[in-house]
């Protein structure tokens, strides 16, 4: 009776971990296209810039303050060697992808992102060498092919979204293979990540933002009928944003990975859904046919790899080379996949 009990309340905590999980990260992508569409907020450099300042507070208060996480000591020397040139990467992932937000629809633009698996093993192969079986491959095609249809059929396609997006693919593939590297020795978790890069993400995007889009924003705030309110609801975002990588942090812990693969799919499937619902952008057939065909390609990616992970190694078959203890020069970057590392990602 008690296992029943303890089975029953492992399924329904992952059920809520998953949900609020859901809600955060679709909140935060619908009021990001709100900011930009229709308070017509169109400077996603300081966007970014106060999701950064509002994960660093909120990092900050939940590590200092009051104490729900331990914190994770990192040696001076290591955060400029090794924590910077993350927080670097990490700023232009998500510089990017409110750019891209900006230009082009949240259907279109959560279609484009599921093409970071394909973008990974790319990366890996042809930068570290890294062998993948053929199984692996195999399972990227529908990925592939459904980014090509949804990108041929979207009928508001813009290129400078469409770039930006894939670019924070790349960005975001890349984030994944360094911090392996990178970070190895350190057991981050979401909440520690934003603790030590969202200051110094902040420090690169603040100047840029201020010269790029100073004046801009000045002008609108001059003109827009309701600043006050509209300033609200940006900064809004920037605690819902941090309270995503709490979200994350809970549903890692409370989930497989495989359960974190699929949950993960899914929820780029309602958040397209609830797009819709709310800005109405035109989805043809075959739009939505590629957007279906991405996603379920992405779930059968996440399978091949959980299925790989289970077999013993094959006597004979090249091996990926462990990555070192302390990455000193580019040649000693060489990354392990972890699976929910870049799944969450």
């Amino acid at each position: 009776m008690e296992d029943t009990f303890v089975f029953q309340w492992t399924v329904i905590r992952s059920l809520l971990s998953i949900l609020q999980w859901w809600a955060f990260n679709v909140t935060v992508i619908i009021v990001n296209k709100w900011i930009f569409q229709k308070l017509d907020f169109k400077f996603p450099l300081s966007v970014s810039c106060v999701h950064f300042i509002c994960s660093a507070i909120g990092g900050y208060v939940v590590i200092k303050v009051l104490k729900l996480k331990p914190l994770i000591t990192v040696d001076p020397e290591d955060r400029w060697r090794r924590i910077f040139p993350m927080s670097f990467v990490f700023c232009i992932n998500i510089v990017l992808g409110n750019v891209s937000l900006r230009y082009i629809p949240v259907s279109f633009m959560q279609t484009i992102k599921s093409f970071t698996p394909a973008t990974t093993v790319f990366l890996q192969w042809l930068v570290w060498r890294k062998y993948f079986d053929w199984r692996i491959w195999a399972s990227l095609i529908p990925i592939v092919g459904g980014i090509l249809l949804t990108s041929v059929t979207e009928l508001s396609f813009n290129m400078f979204g469409f770039c930006a997006a894939l670019f924070g693919c790349l960005a975001t593939s890349t984030k994944t293979i360094l911090a392996e590297s990178l970070l190895h020795g350190y057991k981050f978790d979401s909440i520690n990540t934003v603790y030590y890069m969202a200051p110094f993400a902040t420090m690169i995007l603040a100047l840029p933002a201020m010269l790029l889009e100073g004046n801009g924003i000045l002008e609108w705030l001059n003109t827009h009928p309701y600043p006050w309110s509209a300033l609200i609801i940006i900064f809004s975002s920037g605690v819902l944003a941090f309270c995503l990588n709490f979200s994350i942090f809970y549903v890692i812990h409370s989930t497989t990975a495989v359960t974190f693969n699929v949950a993960g799919n899914l929820k780029v499937a309602v958040a397209v859904l609830v797009s819709w619902l709310i800005f109405r952008n035109p989805i043809s057939y075959l739009n939505s046919v590629g957007c279906a065909v991405t996603l379920v390609g992405c779930t059968f990616y996440g399978y091949v790899r959980h299925k790989l992970s289970q077999q013993p190694p094959v006597p004979g078959t090249p091996r990926t080379p462990r990555t070192p203890r302390t990455p000193r020069s580019k040649m000693e970057l060489l990354p392990l996949v972890n699976d929910k590392l870049e799944d969450k990602v």
